[in-house]
């Protein structure tokens, strides 16, 4: 395991403090699973980004093919 060295302000270092001995974990422990659901939050958010990009080349794609479609159900002999 690497060792990670950081400055906090005060007041943020007292609620990491406060909130890791209320939940009776170690420091170390309570900054590590924040640093987890942050990493995981950002993956939510990538995932979800990628998504949408994908939609939207779909959504672009079956448009086309629907105007196309449209043409041929409007001149069916052509």
């Amino acid at each position: 395991m690497t060792t990670l060295s950081l400055r906090l302000p005060d007041d943020l270092l007292h609620e990491v403090n406060a909130s890791a001995e209320l939940l009776h974990i170690p420091r170390a422990a309570y900054v590590r699973k924040a640093l987890e659901q942050m990493n995981a939050s950002v993956a939510s958010q990538r995932r979800r980004t990628r998504l949408m990009e994908a939609s939207l080349k779909v959504r672009t794609e079956s448009m086309r093919v629907n105007t196309e479609f449209d043409e041929i159900e409007d001149a069916p002999h052509a």
